[in-house]
Formats: C-alpha cells, structure tokens, sequence
C-alpha cells in the first residue's frame, strides 16, 4: 500500500469510529449523513459567502449528549460547528467540509421562569419570541427582541451577541445573561454567572461566551434577566423631506434626555417597497417621504413621545402621528414589519449591519444611496435609530450579470463608509466568516493577541468552529 493508501484508510475508519460514538451519544436517528438530509444545515441566511459539506449533523437532547459530541470530536480532532436556526447573516453557522455540525433542535425547553426572582432557564433551542410570550404570560417581561425574533434561537442570540430595536433602552443578549452552562472542548461542562442580580466572583465569564460565536464553547443552558410586563404601547410616526431632517430629529430627541422603547428609521427606498408591498401610502400627496421614523413608548406617559414629536416637527416634519389605540399602532408597525416580505419579489436580499455615531445616520443612509448608484444594486436602509444600528437591505437577482459580485462590491462599501463615519465592524450581527478581514485592524495587534490566547487556551486542538471570527495563525493548528 502506499502512504496515501494506509492514510486514507486510517482517516475512513477515523470517521467510522467517530460516527459510531456520535450514534452512541445521541442514537441513530439524531446522526444524519445524508447529503440530501444536511443539505438545510450548510449554511444560514448570508449569500455570499461558501459553505462546506459535514461529515455529519447531529442532533443531542441535553447537556450530556453535546459534551458526549464534543469530547468525541475533539478526540478524533473533527471540529464542531454550534447551530441554531440559521437566521445569521454572516457565515458564522455555515458547516464545514469533514466537520460536525451540533444542532439545538432538540434543546427547546423553557426549564424555569422565576417571575418572583426575575429570571428564566433555557435550553439554546428555545425560539426567542417563543420565551418573550413566556415571559409575557407569567406577567414579565424578555426585552432582547432581534428582528428575526420569530424563529431565531436563544442560543445563536447568545453566540452573536444580538441586539434589537429595545436594545438602546433595556439593553442587548449579552446585558440579559445571569448564567450559562457551557460544554468546552474537553467535554467538561462549565458553570458560569450566578442567578441573584449582583456578583463579582472571579471573571465575568459571561461576557468572554456570549459574543464569541460558538468559537470557545457550546452554550447549553442559559439564565436570563427578566423584568416586570411594560405598560402598554404608545405609537407614533413621523415622515421627512430629507434624509438630514430626520437624522437632525433623532440627535435632537437623544438630546432630551428622553429613551423610547422603540425608535427606528427606514430610507425612501426601503419604505416605498413597503408601499408597494401594503397597498397602501403613508401620505396622501407628495409621493414617498425621504425617510420616516417609527416610535414606540412603554414609560405610561406621555413624556417620551411629546418630546419625539417636538423634535419631529422642528425638523420640519411632513407628516407627524401618534397614537394610544393597539389597532392603530398595529397598522402603523405594519410599515416597519414589512420590508422583507416586500424585497422577496425584487430578487435576492442581503441584511447588513452597520453601527454609526447617532449623528452620522443621515450620512451613512446618503453614502449608501451613491453605493446603490455605483453598483447597481438596490440598496436601502432601515435600522435602530436610537442606537446607531442600522441595517442596508441590498437586493440583487443572481442571474443578472456580475450581481453577485456588485451586491458583494456594494456591502464592502457600505461597511467601509461606516468605518469612515467612526463605527465599529459589528454592532450586533457578528464578524462570523462575512468580516473576518477587517478584524484584526478593529482590535489592534494587542487585542488580537489576546483573543489567540484565549481561544488557545480554551480550545487548543481548533475543536470549535474554525474560521469564523478569525483563523489562527500558521504558527497554529488550522482546521477549517
């Protein structure tokens, strides 16, 4: 036999041994290897960027069965992938060729909510709007609340660090966590955190896993803060000229002091596909507005929006309209909710993300409108005014010529624009496999040092995840 021969057999009954113990772990059923079957695992909701073929999907129950995975893998030196529903929009879940992909598809439970102490325990499976109307019927409240809340899962919340519209009010993913437990690459299990509301034992562990894109552990089991139900939403919604007049509203509104539960922007672009989409017009005359602002209040007074108003209308707003009746503000989010479904007809979308100074929104929306004239893709912008997060929805239809390559053109410009204005690379999606070249430059040479660190000290055989976020060095294994 020659070398590749002896090598090739050693490598298959590798595989075979490692599969055996997979099907130990987890039983047959949950062990799938049929291309067809993990062909809906490969990759999640971002184009452009590749994913491999696994060498199996898996699909553990509880915390034992993934340390079960884990230690196998790590044994054998197969990486694991973390997934979740794959809403991401970064590659961050995309599988990997040989790898094993671990799915939470079975961790769905809502273990405890302990509306007396303010919390609830999670498996990462648990769908986040699913545990926001647990919370709800207990009489709290879960305020992380990503767009995709309606399918995406607790745990890929957690490896992103996600955010949301309620995030500049009530705080992100990270700001929620009172405890995880989580399965590192040995298959020990970690307990991190604490559930009482203060505790500075030690590191804060809490803040090292969550963010860190299922690079340094499997998150299996969450604690998370939970507050008391809000009063009742107050809508309001008002509609500019300018781009530069509803960005001036924004920092003029910040300025107050004032903090709504809700306040998010969408461009003329974005809004006049909802338009089209609904059926219906926000104003009577003038065609679409340049941009419009949504709002919501859940302070019970009418402090939060009297001051967005004043705001709105001394930035010369064409159009401004609150309202108290649920029905009301329902047909008014109804704008907001409905720019996907109204891109679907347009070709294929990209959801991008970007984080700006709250002054430099306007700027931002205006460079993506020469980024669409350049490219000659669509480009439109909605986001999370009160915090500087917003996302440019670029639309391109695959079989056009080059549309792939000028919708790729069109999100490094956009990100370089941001970068321009003063943001950082990511403010709640991740770097996952989309951004990784721009890492290294955001963190400095130190800062990537001590990244390397911990992930090597955390994960020293490269078990977890290999290329997402960033790649090791030559001087250290790869994997990917």
């Amino acid at each position: 036999m020659t070398t590749d021969s002896i090598r090739n057999t050693a490598q298959d009954t590798g595989r075979r041994e490692l599969l055996a113990l997979l099907v130990q772990a987890v039983g047959a059923a949950h062990v799938l290897t049929d291309p067809d079957v993990t062909e809906q695992y490969r990759r999640d909701m971002q184009p452009l960027v590749g994913a491999g073929r696994p060498l199996a999907v898996v699909r553990p129950a509880c915390t034992s069965e993934v340390a079960a995975v884990i230690a196998a893998c790590t044994r054998h030196g197969v990486p694991v992938v973390p997934r979740g529903a794959g809403s991401g929009m970064t590659g961050a879940a995309n599988a990997q060729d040989g790898a094993v992909t671990i799915l939470t598809s079975r961790m769905t439970a809502i273990l405890t909510i302990d509306a007396a102490a303010g919390y609830a325990v999670v498996q990462p499976g648990v769908i986040t709007l699913d545990l926001i109307r647990a919370a709800e019927a207990a009489g709290m409240f879960y305020a992380p609340d990503p767009t995709s809340s309606d399918w995406c899962t607790i745990g890929g919340n957690l490896a992103n660090g996600s955010g949301g519209p309620h995030g500049s009010k009530y705080g992100v993913t990270a700001d929620a966590v009172l405890a995880l437990e989580v399965v590192l690459a040995s298959g020990r299990v970690l307990a991190t955190g604490r559930h009482t509301l203060k505790g500075v034992t030690g590191y804060d562990l809490n803040r090292l896993f969550v963010g860190s894109e299922g690079t340094l552990g499997f998150i299996t089991q969450a604690t998370l803060r939970l507050t008391r139900r809000r009063p009742a939403l107050t809508t309001a919604v008002a509609a500019f000229a300018s781009v530069e007049e509803a960005g001036r509203a924004v920092t003029d509104f910040i300025a107050t002091g004032q903090s709504l539960a809700l306040l998010e922007i969408m461009d003329q672009s974005c809004f006049a596909a909802v338009e089209t989409h609904l059926g219906s017009r926000l104003l009577d005359e003038g065609g679409t507005p340049a941009a419009v602002l949504f709002a919501q209040s859940d302070s019970g007074t009418r402090a939060e929006l009297a001051a967005f108003e004043d705001a709105a209308r001394a930035n010369g707003a064409i159009l401004s309209f609150q309202t108290d009746d649920p029905a009301e503000g329902e047909m008014i989010m109804g704008y907001w909710r409905g720019l996907e479904a109204a891109l679907e007809p347009l070709g294929t979308w990209i959801l991008h993300e970007v984080t700006v100074p709250r002054d430099r929104l306007a700027a931002l929306i205006l460079s993506a409108a020469d980024i669409a004239a350049e490219t000659g893709v669509f480009v439109g912008v909605h986001g999370h005014a009160q915090d500087g997060t917003v996302h440019p929805m670029i639309v391109y239809r695959p079989d056009a010529e080059s549309a792939s390559e000028r919708a790729g053109q069109a999100y490094r410009l956009i990100l370089q624009a941001a970068l321009d204005l003063g943001g950082p690379v990511t403010g709640e999606h991740g770097i996952g496999r989309m951004k990784t070249e721009y890492l290294a430059d955001a963190l400095g040479e130190v800062g990537l040092e001590v990244h390397r660190a911990i992930k090597a000290a955390l994960d020293p055989g490269g078990t977890f995840n290999p290329g997402s976020m960033f790649s090791f060095g030559p001087e250290e294994r790869r994997t990917s």
